[in-house]
């Protein structure tokens, strides 16, 4: 005898049998045909750069769609605004620097990171190559731009005091967010906070060969450069949508690291401002460092990290690491 079809087994149970399969079927998590996107608002730590290629690619191929999601990404007015407004409810996701947060949550700022875009410090202590620089000891006497102070100063007195020479060693200038043009220009003769990709293909394409001092090899612990926070309030609200948000990055992440090519060729045609040779070579120099598993936690980097800022009196207290960072496919306890 042939063998029933599912159609034909289907056929000889009663309505009622089937009426309850195709219920359980329309209530199983993930099953949601008709369901409309769970809208999810980011705020980038800056203007799109190559940095962010993740979140353009997943955009690009729908990745955030295929998750159920629609990701409205916006751009700050104000670079250090972006973990206030996550930490306010005024959007669900930031982008920040590791760093950074530390100081956020020592303030009383109700925010986590939920994840990790790229995975290694980019900052540097960057100087021309033309300089006569050769290492850090050759920074006495001279001048070095920065942007923010505080953990840029902590980089630089340790990276200094490796070097044998102290902070009071050297003549710090406040260059702003200048930091290419004040080495190009010759108004400083060093700069920290410069990173490793963005601010070495800028000076490349002016001619200009970077010699870059990196701070996990001079005495700082390595951190995440570029991290995904988000408040405990929207953690909770939204805690399935923050998951499908970071699947859809490590996605887009492999992404890119299977197909570097045709990545950037996507990447390039997200604004006509990307399309230059200074965000391809910074896209190439970035490549790499994106972290394959955003969702993982690395919880030695934010309790070293988190030590070493105490140590240099930029936070008063030590907090426990869940008031600092989860990792969202962590089983619950």
């Amino acid at each position: 005898m042939k063998p029933a079809t599912t159609f034909t087994r289907f056929a000889r149970w009663p309505l009622t049998r089937v009426c309850a399969l195709l219920f359980a079927i329309a209530a199983a998590p993930g099953w949601a045909a008709d369901a409309p996107p769970t809208p999810l608002h980011l705020m980038l730590d800056w203007y799109v750069n190559p940095d962010h290629a993740p979140l353009v690619i997943a955009e690009q191929r729908g990745l955030f769609a295929r998750h159920g999601l629609e990701v409205t990404i916006d751009a700050p007015g104000d670079p250090s605004t972006p973990g206030r407004l996550a930490a306010a409810g005024q959007v669900d996701v930031a982008i920040g620097y590791q760093p950074q947060l530390h100081l956020e949550v020592d303030q009383g700022l109700p925010l986590k990171r939920i994840g990790t875009l790229v995975a290694t410090p980019l900052n540097t202590v960057m100087v021309r190559a033309d300089s006569g620089i050769e290492n850090l000891a050759g920074l006495r006497g001279r001048r070095i731009g920065y942007s923010v102070a505080g953990v840029e100063q902590a980089l630089l007195s340790t990276m200094l005091e490796q070097a044998g020479i102290g902070i009071d060693d050297v003549e710090r200038v406040n260059v702003n967010f200048s930091l290419a043009p004040a080495l190009l220009s010759g108004q400083v003769d060093a700069v920290i906070g410069a990173y490793r990709n963005v601010e070495a293909a800028q000076l490349e394409s002016q001619g200009v060969e970077p010699r870059s001092f990196f701070v996990e090899e001079h005495g700082v612990p390595v951190y995440d450069e570029l991290i995904f926070v988000a408040s405990p309030a929207t953690i909770a609200a939204k805690g399935d949508a923050l998951r499908a948000f970071i699947k859809a990055v490590e996605e887009a992440t492999l992404w890119i690291d299977n197909h570097p090519e045709e990545a950037w060729e996507s990447f390039r045609r997200y604004d006509p401002s990307l399309d230059s040779e200074v965000n391809q070579r910074a896209f190439e120099l970035t490549l790499g460092r994106f972290s394959p598993s955003p969702a993982a936690l690395d919880s030695g980097r934010y309790l070293g990290m988190q030590r070493f800022l105490l140590e240099h009196g930029l936070i008063e207290r030590e907090q426990p690491l869940d008031a600092l960072a989860v990792d969202l496919n962590a089983p619950a306890p």
